[in-house]
């Protein structure tokens, strides 16, 4: 059932927000209610004893003929009223402590007009269907007005709702009998009152969704500048205003982004300043091996110098490789790409890949070069030979590179992007390369919005496949 619960702070505010309005309205409603009820057993009870006072007082002096002639006269369903030898209620036991409480109140209330005893009863919608005080609902018609047809369903609820018996003993032994309906409770929720209702639930949903998008904005902001910053750390600092906890948050990234960037400018400082210095000594000892006569040792002492060089250019493109992104250029993808491998007898285009033209990214062409290159002279290196396809979306431009090498072992397909790594066992060390190929052409497409991704072949071999973004005004272009 995990899954069914919200995973982000918004929602998880919002499912609270929900809750706690269902939770006060459903417990407003039964208050409301409770209160309701209550108030209505108060007005019957009120409603009953100013009946009684009113009854008793038209028929206590009167013959008792002449009250039966009253009662018949005031008799008006569902208000019934009838003179009798004998009590409509039998049972002289109270049925709660409320009706004999206020069976007391009418004695004493009325016992100067020659009331001797009372005795009042409630009947339940249920137990009363069968009662011969029982009013009946009246028909509705068809075609009445609007007002009518109120007071018409206003009466069937008085028919359905609870009664109130009384039934006053005057000292001459007749009994006074009377029916009273009870004021019947109304739903809280109607047709008409539970649109108001959703309503208002609504707004107050709809809102709270309102408010918590304005409120999380700046974290969003400050999720997506986080990320930025992982790929490009010249990226522009976050704005540094809105509430106190967001500005504390975007000062501390802003913080972490400058150190960082210090950091990492430091070591690419250190890396070119010792890879060029290098170069100086390294110049003066080819020139004294020069000097020296053909021998083994001369051989090998140039082809190790040969490596040291390498080394040292390899560190210093790397390091002093600026990822920026001003200045760039509209490059075609296809002519540059023609470019690289022309001439190149171990390079070939796979046979569903025809010259595209039209696929235009934006970069700088000497950093792309080199991105390509070192992708193509990797493949070729482990591989033998490269064969490349492209390919493109509406916003995307995809060239795969394929070689049928030994691959890479799964777990080591991100190692290999560290710098100076190598993975032994999947790649030969003698073929060349100082494990910085790889790192360079990632951090060159990812500089302009692509990346390079590595993935072993099913038919066995490494696929090498660079992303990068395509000019917005050409993909509606030729391809």
């Amino acid at each position: 059932m995990k899954w069914l619960l919200p995973r982000s702070l918004p929602a998880w505010v919002l499912l609270i927000v929900i809750a706690g309005l269902l939770a006060i309205q459903v417990s407003t409603l039964s208050i409301v209610a409770r209160e309701r009820a209550a108030s209505n057993n108060i007005l019957d009870l009120f409603r009953l004893n100013d009946r009684a006072l009113s009854l008793v007082r038209l028929t206590y002096a009167a013959t008792p003929e002449e009250r039966k002639t009253v009662a018949a006269g005031l008799s008006v369903p569902p208000y019934a009223v009838t003179m009798s030898d004998t009590p409509a209620i039998t049972t002289t036991i109270p049925s709660d402590d409320e009706m004999a409480e206020m069976e007391d109140i009418i004695v004493g209330r009325l016992s100067k007009y020659g009331v001797q005893d009372a005795r009042v009863r409630r009947e339940t919608a249920t137990d009363a269907e069968s009662s011969p005080h029982r009013p009946r609902a009246p028909q509705q018609q068809e075609d009445i007005g609007s007002i009518e047809r109120e007071l018409l369903e206003l009466s069937a609820d008085f028919t359905k709702s609870d009664t109130l018996i009384a039934s006053i003993e005057f000292n001459d032994g007749q009994w006074l009998n009377f029916v009273m309906p009870s004021t019947p409770l109304s739903p809280i929720l109607t047709s008409q009152s539970l649109p108001l209702f959703a309503s208002a639930a609504a707004a107050v949903v709809l809102l709270s969704i309102w408010l918590l998008r304005r409120l999380t904005a700046p974290y969003r902001a400050l999720e997506s500048a986080v990320h930025r910053i992982g790929e490009d750390l010249k990226s522009p600092p976050l704005p540094e205003h809105g509430s106190s906890e967001y500005k504390s948050a975007a000062r501390a990234v802003n913080t972490m982004q400058a150190r960082l960037r210090e950091y990492v400018e430091d070591r690419e400082l250190l890396a070119a300043a010792l890879a060029h210095d290098l170069r100086t000594p390294l110049t003066r000892i080819r020139l004294r091996l020069e000097l020296l006569r053909k021998s083994p040792l001369k051989t090998a002492l140039m082809q190790n110098l040969a490596d040291i060089e390498s080394i040292s250019s390899s560190v210093l493109d790397f390091a002093t490789h600026d990822g920026g992104h001003d200045d760039l250029e509209r490059i075609d993808f296809w002519s540059l790409v023609d470019s690289v491998t022309d001439g190149n007898p171990h390079v070939s285009f796979d046979e569903t890949t025809a010259p595209l033209r039209g696929l235009v990214c934006l970069g700088r062409a000497v950093p792309l070069r080199r991105c390509i290159t070192n992708l193509i002279e990797n493949a070729v290196k482990y591989g033998g030979a490269a064969r490349l396809g492209l390919s493109h979306t509406d916003d995307r431009i995809v060239l795969t590179i394929d070689d049928d090498g030994p691959g890479i072992p799964q777990d080591h397909m991100e190692k290999v992007f560290r710098p100076f790594t190598r993975v032994e066992g999947s790649r030969n060390r003698q073929t060349g390369g100082f494990g910085l190929g790889l790192t360079i052409a990632r951090n060159i497409a990812r500089s302009f919005g692509g990346d390079v991704v590595l993935e072993n072949r099913a038919g066995g071999g490494l696929r090498t496949t660079l992303t990068l973004p395509r000019a917005a005004d050409a993909y509606s272009g030729s391809g």
